[in-house]
């Protein structure tokens, strides 16, 4: 394998931004919305290449990405693969209009749906969509109409679901909402075993139950309003859950938490819904981070990942009885787009790959290393407070050095400024860091390495993180 170093030349005078990139950001900040980006650092940081788990600047600096486009990129920068599978598609049958039929559609969805069938124990069929908000909708319409066109749903503090009118209503973060009023009904939010910041003297497994319990309170009477006991019947129709939590701070909850709450929900008839949209295609060393937890879907959604970032392409799978095409008709729910031929194509050849791999072994291997190294930073530096993770998913929830535990977003922030300076250095060689910060508190790293990262790069991470925590510590 070629080595980074034969590869870049990288230059510690460059500036930070050349002449060529100003001009740029200066039409940005003219003609560009906002409204579709967040500016993490002041200038913006650009791009000009990617390969592996890399990015490179216009001065061919490296930056190790940790984040990897939100976990869309889970297999890796110019994934050779998948890339001639793009390119094989566009030669062969770039477009085609979605009232017609081509065999990669139907090829993914018979993959999807008997790997779920297999799973899960339940018949059931693929609808398709270009983004994970826009299949997050779709689930919604399902809902209702199997549920006769009850609004009603609950979902979890700290849930993220998209940035949609109907995903932002079922999203616990009222900023989304705010400039633009209801357009519908926002979801009851029930809290997450969020243990780090649970109560103290409690075990994980024993804040969960806290948590069921607090849940399954509101059947007892009619008078906590929702549940009519004369008839059997709650005014909610589905339960949002992210089985771990996402934009919140990659969370994992205890081990019997969704088997707990699945009893719940079976009870009243309330269906589950699991967004798998940031977790899925084994990100957390299973292809539904569900799978780890021991229970059964309803309707599971899923996107990013499917296309390793390729091109757009999300969807849904449902049980049988919600989606077959007498209760959910041809018309229900269309997107010009949404079984797109370029995508449907990449995607079916990541699962073909992903059939060949044993990811799971794989992803489960390198996340445990990572964890370990991570485990042994906190030991090292007063401003983690936190570590935690499964599989490829991680976190690292950084505080306040004078009790570990106070949420510092000020110490995060001036990470993300260091780690954009490329000048953290191993072995002679400069090296930038791509993070993505999440949190209830926004101080929260939230790690998600491409899954092909090899353990010389998580040695790389583990070391450019120590320098990190360290200048950040300092200053």
């Amino acid at each position: 394998m070629t080595k980074l170093a034969d590869k870049v030349s990288v230059s510690h005078v460059a500036p930070a931004v050349s002449i060529e990139e100003a001009e740029l950001l200066a039409l940005e900040a003219q003609y560009c919305s906002h409204g579709d980006t967040v500016h993490y650092t002041n200038p913006p940081k650009m791009f000009e290449r990617c390969d592996g788990s890399y990015m490179f600047d216009a001065q061919e600096r490296p930056y190790l990405d940790l984040q990897m486009w939100y976990s869309a990129v889970n297999f890796g920068y110019r994934n050779p693969r998948l890339d001639a599978a793009v390119r094989r598609q566009l030669d062969r049958l770039p477009q085609v209009a979605s009232q017609y039929l081509h065999r990669e559609k139907i090829e993914l969805a018979a993959i999807l749906a008997r790997d779920a069938e297999k799973k899960f124990g339940s018949k059931g069929r693929v609808h398709f969509n270009v983004g994970g908000s826009q299949s997050i909708e779709d689930s919604l319409k399902l809902v209702r109409n199997f549920k006769k066109g009850k609004s009603l749903m609950f979902a979890f503090e700290g849930g993220y679901h998209g940035r949609t009118l109907g995903a932002s209503a079922i999203t616990s973060s009222y900023r989304y909402r705010r400039r633009y009023g209801h357009f519908g009904d926002r979801a009851q939010f029930i809290p997450f075993p969020y243990v780090f910041r649970g109560p103290k003297g409690m075990s994980k497994e024993e804040y969960g139950e806290m948590c069921v319990a607090q849940f399954a309170r509101l059947f007892e009477s009619e008078y906590n309003g929702v549940w009519d006991p004369k008839v059997g019947e709650a005014e909610y129709a589905a339960f949002y859950v992210e089985p771990l939590q996402g934009t919140g701070g990659y969370i994992v909850p205890p081990k019997n938490f969704f088997k707990d709450l699945k009893k719940v929900l079976d009870q009243h008839g309330i269906l589950l819904v699991v967004d798998e949209i940031q977790m899925g295609f084994y990100r957390t060393g299973k292809l539904w981070s569900i799978e780890h937890f021991g229970v059964n879907p309803d309707v599971l959604v899923f996107g990013k990942a499917i296309t390793n970032g390729l091109n757009p392409l999300a969807g849904l799978w449902a049980r049988e009885e919600l989606i077959n095409p007498t209760i959910f008709p041809p018309g229900s729910t269309h997107s010009t787009f949404n079984a797109n031929p370029m995508g449907t194509g990449v995607a079916l050849e990541a699962m073909k790959m992903m059939a060949e791999t044993d990811y799971e072994a794989m992803v489960m291997e390198k996340g445990a290393y990572f964890l370990d190294g991570l485990k042994d930073l906190q030991k090292r530096h007063k401003i983690v407070g936190d570590v935690d993770g499964l599989g490829l998913a991680l976190r690292v929830e950084i505080c306040e050095p004078h009790d570990s535990f106070t949420p510092s977003k000020a110490l995060v922030d001036r990470m993300v400024d260091e780690a954009f300076k490329a000048d953290l250095k191993v072995g002679g060689q400069s090296y930038g860091l791509v993070l993505d910060i999440g949190g209830y508190y926004k101080n929260v790293i939230t790690l998600a390495p491409s899954l092909h990262i090899t353990m010389a790069e998580i040695d790389l991470a583990l070391n450019l993180l120590d320098q990190l925590f360290t200048r950040v510590s300092k200053s």
